[in-house]
């Protein structure tokens, strides 16, 4: 590949570009650097801010997300009479962490033959379960045509190179759309998960929330808010240009000191990465620090858009009842009404939202099997597996806590999901649920 400074980077050894037809050309950059911060930013208007320049970028610049660290660049542009059109986040993998679409056994099952399935080609945004457009498409163009080439181009590298497979995730429904309309060989299998979001209908204030819930979970809302208080704790929100810097030094010690007793390591995000985004694109960023006895014990770090608030990364120093609920979901809950958000994701995973407003909602990813073999038999588990998902998120949303139309609130104080059973969610999506 040409040097990160390159701004038409071919990867292929021999210089030539990976496809050209019909006056489009197909490239890949081993780097963000290698196109401007403005025309790359102008295929994703939609202000979303994993996909801006300014993150990715940071994930490279930082070592967070390089070749170093098992994210190759291999991003992928679609260029007309020189000047690009199209874009696809793209990363060779030499592993399967920080994806949150899980597919160690498919790698254990390449293994057990005596193949190898890394290194694999993904296009996501590294470390970062969220949904969102994956292609970007300049204004005026044909996005359905231009995802048909960027598809077949991932599809050709992916043979041509001998990898085992390409990996789309959290695609949002137009870039899902986009890149799989043309699939007319049926070789791009979809595999669907559950997430668990607040939806904000309109909420005036957060009084308006908890008068959506059922008596029982509301008390028990505001028990957990108290709780905080009692302890001597005081939480604050810092956004863009009010954040402290030594805050913003304080909130990563606590995502390391969280990673290091959870894992053994101090996470997969360096200090420059934080420092960086904070450089780069500050009116993004929601900060939450919580303090006792004037000391920050605790904090979570949001990013948001005009419709959405996305909560990230936390990290505490010490062991607080409910500071958790409070700085990850309840502070962020206020904030997206405050602000008029419509969506609030507070990352992956965890029935525990349910029962404090967050609806489940389906999640999908698309994979390119290389091998044919093996694309059946995976064929064959996500079609049980999208059984299994959509049966669990129909018990989900059994358990969630707002009050019934017509129910009263008198009524609604006999809370059916405040008891101890949790939907079945089974081994799936584990390192060995394939």
């Amino acid at each position: 590949m040409d040097s990160a400074g390159s701004s038409d980077g071919p990867a292929r050894e021999d210089g030539a570009p990976d496809a050209v037809t019909d006056r489009l050309a197909v490239r890949r950059l081993d780097s963000l650097r290698a196109i401007s911060t403005d025309a790359w930013d102008a295929l994703f208007p939609g202000g979303n801010p994993f996909v801006r320049h300014a993150f990715l970028s940071a994930l490279e610049d930082s070592g967070s997300a390089d070749a170093g660290s098992g994210w190759t660049p291999q991003h992928l542009v679609v260029e007309r009479d020189g000047a690009v059109v199209a874009a696809l986040p793209l990363y060779l993998k030499s592993h399967s962490y920080g994806e949150f679409v899980f597919d160690w056994g498919w790698a254990e099952a390449w293994s057990r033959h005596g193949l190898a399935y890394y290194p694999k080609l993904v296009s996501a945004v590294p470390f970062c379960p969220s949904e969102g457009p994956r292609l970007g498409v300049a204004p005026g163009e044909d996005a359905c045509a231009l995802g048909a080439t960027a598809a077949r181009a991932v599809l050709d590298v992916t043979v041509r190179e001998g990898l085992s497979s390409w990996h789309l995730l959290f695609p949002d429904n137009a870039c899902l759309a986009a890149l799989t309309r043309h699939d007319a060989d049926d070789v791009l299998l979809q595999r669907q998960d559950v997430q668990f979001h607040f939806r904000n209908p309109g909420f005036a204030h957060f009084d308006d929330f908890l008068a959506s819930l059922r008596s029982k979970r509301r008390k028990n809302l505001r028990k957990e808010r108290r709780r905080v208080a009692s302890q001597g704790v005081k939480v604050e929100r810092q956004v863009g240009s009010d954040i402290r810097p030594s805050d913003w030094k304080d909130f990563y010690h606590c995502y390391v000191s969280t990673f290091i007793k959870r894992s053994g390591h101090p996470g997969y995000l360096t200090r420059e990465f934080f420092e960086l985004l904070l450089e780069r694109m500050p009116e993004q960023l929601l900060l939450v620090v919580a303090r006792r006895d004037e000391r920050v014990v605790a904090g979570a770090l949001f990013l948001f858009d005009e419709k959405r608030l996305y909560g990230r990364w936390w990290g505490a120093l010490e062991r607080i009842d409910c500071l958790h609920f409070e700085v990850c979901f309840y502070q962020g809950i206020e904030f997206a009404i405050e602000h008029g958000l419509h969506v609030f994701d507070p990352g992956t995973q965890g029935e525990h939202k349910l029962m404090r407003g967050f609806e489940p909602v389906t999640t999908r990813s698309v994979h390119y099997i290389r091998d044919p073999r093996f694309r059946a038999a995976i064929a064959d588990f996500l079609h049980r597996e999208r059984d299994h998902t959509a049966s669990y998120g129909a018990q989900a949303a059994a358990y969630l806590p707002f009050r019934r139309d017509g129910e009263s609130d008198e009524s609604s104080g006999q809370d059916s999901t405040d008891g101890t059973a949790r939907p079945a969610r089974g081994g799936r999506n584990t390192p060995g649920s394939a």
